[in-house]
């Protein structure tokens, strides 16, 4: 599960990433992709690390 968290976080940031040159290219559908996968990727990553820690437990 960890490193499926750091692709996730990866993917989060770089949605970041899209997002800002959506605003930059004023493109109304690449912000909204890329604002509900920074919502969801981001979501994602928070729970892993709130449910089984960072760095993950060992049984």
């Amino acid at each position: 599960m960890n490193i499926l968290m750091v692709i996730f976080g990866l993917v989060a940031i770089l949605a970041v990433v899209g997002t800002v040159q959506g605003f930059k290219e004023r493109n109304i559908l690449s912000i909204a992709f890329n604002l509900a996968a920074v919502v969801i990727f981001g979501a994602f990553t928070v729970a892993t690390i709130v449910y089984q820690g960072y760095p993950p437990k060992l049984h």
